[in-house]
């Protein structure tokens, strides 16, 4: 029985050996992986975060008009920021306000 196992060892090993062989050869003349699927994924979240950026912010202004109708709608502050933000201490410049 352990000699029978050999065999099929030595058996699964050569023909593995084979199987390696003939791929190598092939392998220059296959074509190369493509990109494709990872730059759709990369383009269509670029373009579901400025989509989600533009909604947040309409939604900002809104509110903010529901509150205080017919001013200028102050900046709004980033939320995946954290560093230093100051923009005229967070005023919309005067040349933006309407008077």
């Amino acid at each position: 029985m352990a000699s029978y196992l050999w065999r099929k060892y030595a058996d699964h090993l050569w023909h593995k050996w084979e199987k390696t062989i003939l791929w190598d050869m092939l392998e220059p003349y296959r074509r190369p992986k493509t990109f494709t699927p990872l730059v759709v994924i990369y383009v269509s979240a670029f373009y579901t975060g400025v989509i989600g950026a533009a909604i947040t912010e309409q939604l900002y202004k809104e509110k903010y008009w529901e509150d205080h109708p017919g001013e200028a709608v102050p900046l709004m502050k980033p939320k995946f920021y954290g560093g230093p933000w100051r923009v005229m201490r967070g005023e919309v410049p005067g040349f933006i306000k309407k008077e």
